[in-house]
């Protein structure tokens, strides 16, 4: 039930990418590099009951809800289990992630650039995304973890705006 990936040996320590435009040389971080590689997901089958222990236990705001064989599935939030399950007054033991789970996913690749996983965040306007390689979650990256690496505040801060806007409109 629930599980943490062990040590991941996807390598996380990799030299940032150069491009070159003409005369311009300009170095870019990985997602790879500011990704956290532990991730707890949960199954399809076990309870929204175990979903909100593993995201209380682990302070998370999301799991992403894979097979047994590590193939993402979807998505489940603190949000999904409150609207979706203890709002319609339904017993969180009994109702199966799947149910509840977000299906319509983002996700981005290690290797791609960070800025595109910022676009992407504030496009789909959401705050985490899992990292997936061959079909596989390698990892987790966060506005938090993309503001920590302390550039392309630009697209972060976009990022966040445009999420808190969408947030703010919700809750009026």
């Amino acid at each position: 039930p629930g599980s943490v990936s062990p040590k991941n040996t996807y390598p996380t320590s990799c030299p940032s990418k150069l491009r070159e435009t003409g005369s311009r040389r300009w170095v870019f971080l990985l997602v790879k590099e500011v990704m956290t590689p532990h991730v707890v997901s949960i199954a399809p089958e076990e309870s929204a009951a175990l979903a909100a222990r593993l995201l209380a236990r682990h302070g998370l705001g999301a799991l992403p809800v894979c097979s047994a064989e590590g193939i993402l599935r979807g998505m489940v939030t603190d949000r999904d289990i409150v609207l979706r399950c203890v709002a319609p007054e339904a017993d969180p033991k009994s109702v199966p992630v799947k149910e509840i789970m977000s299906r319509r996913l983002a996700a981005v690749a290690p290797e791609d650039d960070v800025r595109q996983a910022a676009r992407l965040m504030a496009r789909r306007q959401i705050r985490r995304l899992p990292v997936v390689a061959e079909g596989k979650v390698v990892g987790m990256v966060s506005l938090g973890d993309l503001a920590q690496c302390g550039r392309y505040e630009m697209e972060i801060s976009r990022a966040l705006t445009d999420i808190s806007s969408v947030v703010q409109k919700l809750s009026e």
